[in-house]
């Protein structure tokens, strides 16, 4: 199975992209000479793994028959400052909110996705360090992000 993805040229810096069938518009902000009409390409990158590993933790947890009242996955990536510009590291919060009894059950399923199931993470971490938290029910239940101590 091959994806494919055509952008179209739409003038000044937008492209439409042609993504399964659906229209995909990407343009750079106004200082940039764009019109701001759409995001600019890099965040998709985001959307693309925040996307992928929330479906698989919504498969898994289905298929243990476990519902959950909430759930919110957020991907914040660090750009370098030289070009070219791209991501120096990326973090994945999984904001999950249900039965408190199913905590423990919740985290495998995202430890799954991230070390077995999710292809964008794992492309992603070939090039770039990706480091994710787990909160159930407001409560860090798992992080493996390096703490990062500030010199005086």
């Amino acid at each position: 199975m091959t994806h494919e993805v055509e952008a179209v040229w739409m003038g000044k810096m937008q492209f439409n992209a042609l993504v399964g069938g659906h229209t995909v518009t990407m343009d750079a902000p106004v200082r940039a000479g764009g019109e701001d009409l759409g995001p600019i390409p890099k965040p998709f990158m985001l959307s693309a793994l925040a996307g992928c590993t929330g479906m698989d933790v919504v498969a898994l947890l289905r298929r243990a028959g476990i519902e959950m009242e909430r759930f919110d996955v957020g991907v914040s990536g660090e750009i370098s400052k030289a070009p070219p510009i791209a991501y120096t590291n990326i973090h994945v919060t999984y904001n999950i909110h249900g039965d408190a009894t199913h905590a423990e059950e919740a985290l495998k399923m995202v430890q799954r996705s991230q070390n077995e199931l999710c292809g964008v993470s794992s492309m992603l971490k070939k090039v770039v360090p990706v480091t994710w938290e787990v909160l159930y029910n407001g409560q860090q239940v798992f992080s493996n992000k390096p703490e990062v101590v500030e010199s005086a």
